[in-house]
């Protein structure tokens, strides 16, 4: 069965993943729905210091809005944050250094930002594919602490300041990889099975597909969504998937084009026309499924993920 969803989900990826897909697809965009000014609106960008999370804070930036980057590595980002303030004019950039595979790290971030900051939109942006298992300060496998873990205890975390806002947004950047993946809620460590990284992110992936469902019912004041930037030249693709980077090269997604449906998200009036919970892709609700693939999960299960998540975020608080 793992080889059908493969397969069928690189067939499907060459027809709308990659770069021409893209162009396809934009046919269809409304071109001023990103003709839009977000002064006075705050943005918290994950992973903002490269790649797709550097391409959206920037556009942001560059319509006023107030970005707040959330980074590891505190040279990049304050290069990141430099490089933003300098093109966009927009001095309101701010930085702050979290580990997202720390969750007691985030607890104290979110802690000390809402004493100081407000929140419009959070974006889920940030993720690692790790490709040996590799356990974290607390004991956890660090893709499902960083891609499912940090972002389930960072969006549950700001979910209160974000209720306080008007038209309150999260965004989780996941990725088409999930397609291939059918929840597993028995080895969230990746501890059962010989260990395959790319596996692994699709498992979070997926995860994240889910969260973002469980989320929209349970806070519906909050338009919540995921996303797949589809096929994309990002350092992150570069340094993890080199092979694949080399077999697509130039059919991949500029940074830009990967960023463009998380921009309209994040900003556009459109997108809060479509429900709470959906998946999209170039800027339309996509299907979380392949046909014939058989990853649908259960209720329960999907229910069981969040207890589960939540005895891990209340254990490592």
């Amino acid at each position: 069965m793992l080889l059908y969803r493969s397969a069928a989900w690189f067939a499907k990826g060459l027809r709308e993943y990659t770069k021409s897909g893209y162009e396809s697809a934009s046919k269809d965009f409304v071109p001023d729905d990103l003709e839009v000014q977000v002064p006075g609106r705050a943005f918290m960008v994950t992973g903002g210091n490269s790649g797709i999370g550097k391409a959206t804070a920037m556009e942001i930036a560059k319509r006023g809005g107030t970005v707040h980057l959330v980074c590891r590595d505190h040279s990049r980002a304050e290069g990141a944050r430099a490089e933003i303030i300098r093109e966009s004019g927009n001095q309101n950039i701010f930085l702050h250094i979290v580990d997202l595979s720390v969750p007691k790290s985030i607890w104290k971030f979110v802690e000390n930002f809402k004493q100081e900051h407000t929140l419009n939109v959070l974006i889920n942006n940030a993720g690692c594919m790790v490709n040996k298992r590799e356990l974290t300060e607390d004991g956890l496998e660090k893709n499902f602490a960083t891609n499912t873990l940090g972002v389930y205890v960072l969006t549950t975390a700001l979910i209160p300041v974000l209720e306080k806002e008007h038209d309150p947004r999260v965004i989780t950047v996941s990725s088409g990889g999930m397609l291939v993946q059918k929840l597993n809620i028995d080895d969230l460590q990746s501890e059962r099975t010989a260990f395959d990284g790319t596996m692994v992110y699709a498992q979070n992936k997926r995860q994240q597909v889910v969260l973002t469902e469980q989320w929209a019912r349970a806070h519906p004041a909050i338009h919540f969504s995921c996303m797949h930037p589809g096929w994309v030249d990002t350092p992150g693709v570069r340094l993890s998937m080199p092979g694949f980077h080399a077999r697509l090269g130039a059919r991949l997604r500029s940074e830009a084009q990967g960023a463009d449906t998380v921009l309209w998200l994040a900003l556009a009036p459109a997108a809060t026309a479509q429900p709470s919970g959906c998946f999209f892709q170039d800027r339309k609700p996509a299907p979380t499924h392949l046909p014939l693939a058989r990853t649908s999960s259960s209720p329960a299960e999907e229910e069981k993920l969040v207890e589960i998540l939540e005895e891990l975020a209340r254990r490592f608080k």
